[in-house]
């Protein structure tokens, strides 16, 4: 029998964060009078996300063995007719994994930020940052109404403004976060355009209200086409999935982000902001359940990111922007499995990923400390044996992330690739390729990444322009000629998080694939059509257990795919390694397209930024200058003055000139009278 939650621990799951924000945001620094230092900062923020945890693993813990459920309103905001706006918590399978995903990586985020940001001036302020960012991310996936999603939506969208340009000084920093704002910007566009034709089609922004009228909504056609009003709807909202999530091509974003400091990219793109538009999709399944063209849409535009962004990470030779090309092509994988009605999958590979992903991002900065803030890989080498926690746990997140047999990322890749496979809807075909070609493409710019940062020769004293990564170059305690000091291992509030987040890296898949795919936990969570898209039955029909699963693997294409990747990486940049340059000089073209992203940037910047700026000026030289004040403004005051000096040159104020007028006029009413007769 379920039971239901207690609504006071509810709410201390994300006002616990948002309290240590607070306290540091305020008192932590010179708005507040720097009242608390940075020890008391950093144990405020921490104590409340570790209690947000710990209530999150008690709740899930109590929605799985006990089946306890919430839905309730907490506060109601206004009613304005029959349109309530509400805060209000929905807490189920979905919803309790989500908690847990988002605190623990946070936890490990904050304690990883006392090392990595020890040194730097701005240490308060961004654990208020961070801690403010847990608690949006909360209250969007706790929510049980479009507006507290939305709010949610757009919390996370301004707190990651803020990290992302938190070294203010510098203006790549500026350029990026207002990029990642602006592109932001235009999904959200989309995104409250679904939420509006849900009001007013629906009426409602109440979740339960809306997914039962799905059926209602499904009949209509849009206004004036006919065009499926539940297939526009739906696109809307995945418009704002396409922002939020990094989809093609609303991605740009994304890899420029990294001009934040590192545990923010951690926490950014493994297990908050860019999960967002997955767990929205996947929330939203009443309603895309009806729309075959919106799943379509979806699975190929998934399809188009797993892959073409896998292929740039490839030639990446900044550390953390082969991690950020490698979240935007696993980002495309759970994409595509929401297409294929596969929504379990898709939130169980966004949780395996938060774990992997995570270690990878902090594993990233941890070598970045340890090299003194080179982030050039072709001028690491050899570090396995000075920074041995490090090596080992970024191989373990390497080996899943790659989808290694036994391993969290192998369970949900191939589960992925799986149900794909068996999909019948529009683009399953190029979605299925795309998703196994990029099982070879990730594993190659993995291990090119691993092997020429943890293995063969030493070359860190050979960097030509010391590159750092972007804030102070003493922020941590270094100066410009740091490159040259042998690399070590960071201090244990760096490697201590690794190790934690190494654990499910290898263990989550394994044990949660059952419950999450084929059991319970996410039955009234998520709603899937079998009947239409049978995907996840064929899948459950050939599940034998986790460890049948893997050692069926071995035999698999997918497997053979990995390992070729792994072996190519290792001849090119281990045994062979003139041979890549060469493979650079032969395909000049491609390389060339691939460094400059396809031109999806040139593009934005030189035809959308540049024609936008041209039609402003049009407007504003046509429209406004010439229309507005030169016709309508000084136009209309012409005009009067005009007419004003016909009328001054007649009203002379003499009596004998208003005399003659009047004669005249009664001569022309007499003439004109005569003529009629």
């Amino acid at each position: 029998m379920s039971q239901t939650l207690s609504l006071s621990t509810l709410l201390a799951v994300p006002l616990a964060p948002l309290a240590g924000a607070a306290l540091a945001g305020i008192l932590g620094t010179t708005f507040g009078g720097n009242v608390i230092g940075r020890r008391a900062s950093h144990s405020l923020t921490i104590l409340g996300v570790l209690i947000s945890f710990v209530l999150s693993a008690m709740v899930l813990y109590s929605v799985v063995t006990d089946d306890a459920r919430f839905n309730q309103t907490v506060y109601t905001w206004m009613v304005v007719g029959g349109l309530k706006m509400e805060v209000g918590f929905l807490v189920d399978g979905l919803t309790a994994m989500m908690m847990c995903v988002v605190t623990f990586v946070s936890l490990m985020v904050h304690v990883y930020t006392i090392g990595y940001m020890q040194e730097d001036d701005g240490y308060n302020r961004f654990f208020a940052y961070i801690s403010l960012f847990t608690f949006s991310m909360l209250m969007l996936v706790m929510s049980n109404n479009l507006l507290q999603l939305f709010f949610g939506w757009e919390a996370v969208g301004l707190v990651s403004y803020l990290l992302i340009g938190f070294w203010y000084n510098k203006p790549t920093a500026i350029f990026a976060n207002m990029k990642a704002f602006l592109v932001n910007r235009v999904g959200d566009f989309g995104f409250i355009l679904g939420i509006g034709l849900i009001v007013a089609f629906a009426g409602s922004l109440n979740y339960a209200e809306v997914f039962a009228k799905g059926a209602d909504l499904a009949k209509l056609t849009f206004p004036g086409t006919h065009w499926m009003l539940i297939t526009v709807i739906c696109i809307c909202l995945f418009i704002g999935a396409m922002g939020k999530s990094a989809q093609f091509p609303l991605h740009v974003w994304l890899p420029d982000s990294m001009e934040g400091p590192t545990p923010i990219s951690a926490l950014i793109h493994a297990a908050t902001m860019v999960t967002a538009g997955i767990f929205m999709v996947a929330r939203m399944s009443p309603l895309f359940e009806w729309s075959d063209a919106a799943l379509s849409f979806i699975m190929v535009i998934g399809a188009i990111t797993a892959l073409f962004m896998g292929f740039l990470g490839i030639i990446q030779n900044d550390i953390k922007r082969v991690v950020a090309y490698s979240t935007l092509s696993q980002l495309g994988y759970m994409t595509v499995a929401l297409g294929a009605s596969a929504y379990s999958v898709a939130v169980f590979h966004l949780m395996t990923h938060a774990f992997f992903k995570a270690l990878l991002f902090l594993a990233a900065g941890s070598v970045i400390m340890g090299c003194h803030h080179n982030q050039d890989i072709r001028w690491m080498g050899g570090l396995r044996k000075y920074m041995p926690i490090t090596w080992i746990t970024s191989l373990l997140g390497s080996l899943a992330l790659i989808g290694t047999p036994f391993f969290a990322g192998f369970y949900s890749k191939d589960s992925i690739i799986e149900v794909v496979h068996e999909s019948h809807l529009a683009g399953a075909g190029f979605a299925s390729f795309a998703v196994l070609a990029g099982v070879f493409v990730t594993a190659f710019y993995s291990f090119r990444m691993y092997f020429l940062v943890f293995h063969g020769k030493e070359r860190f004293d050979q960097n030509p322009d010391h590159h750092h990564d972007g804030h102070h170059a003493d922020a941590h305690g270094h100066g410009h000629d740091g490159a040259a000091h042998k690399p070590h291992e960071s201090p244990w509030v760096v490697w201590v998080p690794l190790v934690l987040l190494a654990i499910p890296s290898v263990v989550i898949g394994f044990m949660t694939i059952t419950p999450m795919l084929f059991g319970h936990l996410m039955g009234d969570a998520i709603y899937v059509d079998l009947a239409r898209h049978p995907g996840m039955l064929e899948i459950a029909r050939e599940f034998h257990g986790p460890v049948g699963m893997a050692l069926h693997a071995f035999t698999t294409l997918p497997f053979w795919l990995a390992l070729a990747g792994v072996a190519l990486a290792y001849y090119l940049y281990m045994v062979n390694t003139a041979l890549p340059a060469a493979i650079k000089a032969k395909v000049q073209p491609i390389y060339t397209l691939l460094e400059n992203k396809y031109y999806m940037d040139w593009f934005n910047e030189n035809v959308l930024a540049r024609g936008t700026r041209g039609l402003g000026v049009a407007l504003w030289k046509g429209g406004d200058e010439t229309l507005i004040d030169g016709a309508l403004v000084n136009g209309s005051w012409k005009v009067v003055g005009v007419v004003s000096s016909v009328v001054r040159w007649a009203q002379t104020g003499y009596l004998y000139h208003y005399a003659l007028a009047m004669i005249l006029g009664i001569f022309v009413l007499m003439t004109y009278f005569v003529w009629l007769k």
